[in-house]
């Protein structure tokens, strides 16, 4: 028997805590929602209005959003006035769930709590048995992550990581650049229309994200992409620059991606390596805001995606410790490690590979 006294005061701040969990949690899913139906974007800038005004200039069913309007009324992500019965968005709010906000916009995460509980009955069995879950558990994945990498791309892309890259005038007077697991293909698209003379090619292991690419690159005669596992690229050194975008830390052999990435790239190349913010020493993260989140997806997604196909499970927060570690295990140096503005949650490590 414990010796300790109860401490009733953090029992009722815990008990707060739990029900503050499962309200969130809820209104995590119903926030998904507003995004996906436009409910968010079409309440932008729009006076106080009635639930029928509000779902005509929608285009949506009036019961359904009426119910929504009061779960957000009760979560204090819209304003409600009883008196008139009238429902807005405060400008203060709209900054982080409606499109016009771009990056800041984190509705778009949120449809992620929703892809990841189609796998939690799965999640339970690897739990107790060991194992993982393999990407086809997680048919809208790559859809997610085309919404996610458009609002990140078109706002910073060329505005922001090319000049950290400090190779604007190379890609204007035009070089090779490879971007490895590079999904739906639009980091190369949007790269190959602002730089004309430079080449550009996505290699990703999936088929049906590379489809998707090649069809909508059809305009560019600069740009292509290929179906290839990162891991087993076997491409000489053709590039000038490669990039990586939240690609390696799910990696079934992420030693062995970042030996083809670095045999892909001439001497004196450029890698960019962007992974998730994070240190590899837990008490680092305890104070981090998106901490319980970002360990969240890598225990239901990235983590166990790895260990599915017998890889490290190296999981979402391996930090920049470790990855620091294996790039120069890979043969990378000088190593710089820097942020942008419009993308908080990711870590840019910039290395490069030595002339002799």
């Amino acid at each position: 028997m414990s010796d300790t006294t109860f401490d009733k005061d953090r029992a009722r701040a815990f008990t707060s805590r739990m029900l503050g969990i499962l309200n969130d949690g809820a209104l995590s899913l119903m926030m998904s929602i507003g995004h996906k139906t436009g409910l968010f974007d079409s309440l932008d800038g729009q006076p106080p209005a009635t639930t029928k005004q509000i779902a005509d200039n929608a285009g949506l069913d009036e019961r359904y959003v009426r119910e929504w309007l009061s779960a957000m009324a009760c979560g204090g992500v819209i304003d409600y006035d009883p008196e008139s019965e009238l429902f807005s968005l405060p400008d203060e709010h709209s900054g982080l769930v409606t499109r016009r906000a771009g990056p800041r916009n984190l509705t778009v995460q949120m449809q992620q709590i929703g892809m990841l509980a189609e796998v939690e009955d799965d999640l339970v069995r690897v739990f107790e048995e060991g194992g993982g879950l393999p990407y086809d558990k997680f048919p809208r994945f790559q859809a997610l992550m085309s919404d996610s990498s458009e609002r990140r791309f078109k706002s910073g892309l060329i505005e922001q990581v090319v000049p950290l890259l400090e190779m604007t005038d190379a890609l204007q007077a035009g070089i090779d650049v490879a971007d490895v697991g590079c999904g739906s293909g639009l980091a190369s698209y949007l790269l190959g229309q602002e730089f004309p003379n430079s080449r550009f090619v996505g290699f990703d292991m999936s088929t049906e994200g590379i489809a998707r690419a090649n069809e909508a690159a059809k305009d560019l005669d600069n740009v292509s992409y290929q179906v290839a596992d990162a891991a087993a690229l076997n491409e000489g050194p053709n590039f000038d620059l490669v990039t990586t975008f939240d690609a390696i830390h799910d990696q079934a052999k992420p030693k062995d991606a970042l030996a083809g990435i670095f045999a892909m790239l001439r001497p004196g190349g450029t890698y960019l390596c962007v992974e998730p913010k994070a240190s590899s020493v837990l008490e680092e993260n305890l104070q981090d805001p998106m901490a319980p989140f970002m360990y969240t997806i890598s225990t239901m997604h990235c983590m166990t995606v790895s260990l599915a196909y017998g890889g490290d499970g190296l999981g979402a927060a391996w930090g920049h410790q470790l990855a620091t570690e294996y790039l120069t295990e890979a043969g990378f140096r000088d190593i710089n490690v820097e942020g942008i503005r419009h993308d908080p949650g990711n870590n840019y490590f910039i290395s490069t590979k030595a002339t002799s």
